[in-house]
């Protein structure tokens, strides 16, 4: 048996990036914010946009668009960051996704999640959960503490550890 047929019923919130939907486990989400500045790091990958003040916390922020091979997110009045609690080594960091949308949250029970596709050699889908669907339409769930590498994470605390002994 599966870890998500096991798992019974959870919540995910839905996003949207292009013409797909994605979902993340609501246990992850911190919050949900409109997307307005972010303040762009210098020599930081092209993906992460940069960093965001969270309550004086510094948070940065990535481009989920540019994280999963798409083009970059255009700012709409739907632009969002989802502020995302990811488990690394232990350790709980908080980041922010920029996504195209928020729509939903929804439950799904663990037998309505089939397994990640396995499609070649040359594709990751570790950070694939599963596949969801709601109403007819597929939806890609994450596991969001596969979706960055640990040298993502640890430049990410690297920086962040930086920008914060800056701004003290």
């Amino acid at each position: 048996m599966s870890e998500l047929s096991a798992s019974g019923t959870r919540q995910y919130l839905t996003f949207q990036l292009g013409d797909e939907i994605f979902a993340i486990d609501v246990a992850n989400v911190r919050e949900i914010l409109e997307y307005n500045s972010v303040t762009r790091v210098p020599r930081s990958p092209e993906y992460m946009r940069g960093v965001i003040n969270l309550r004086g916390s510094v948070v940065p922020v990535f481009d989920m668009r540019l994280k999963f091979g798409m083009a970059g997110t255009e700012k709409t009045i739907n632009t969002c960051i989802v502020v995302v609690e990811v488990s690394y080594e232990g350790e709980d960091i908080i980041i922010g996704a920029l996504v195209d949308s928020v729509q939903e949250v929804f439950e799904l029970e663990g037998s309505q999640i089939e397994p990640a596709p396995r499609i070649g050699t040359h594709l990751r889908t570790e950070f694939i959960k599963g596949m969801g669907k709601k109403d007819e339409r597929f939806i890609i769930i994450l596991d969001i503490d596969k979706v960055f590498s640990a040298d993502e994470i640890t430049s990410v605390q690297d920086m962040t550890e930086e920008k914060t002994a800056a701004t003290a």
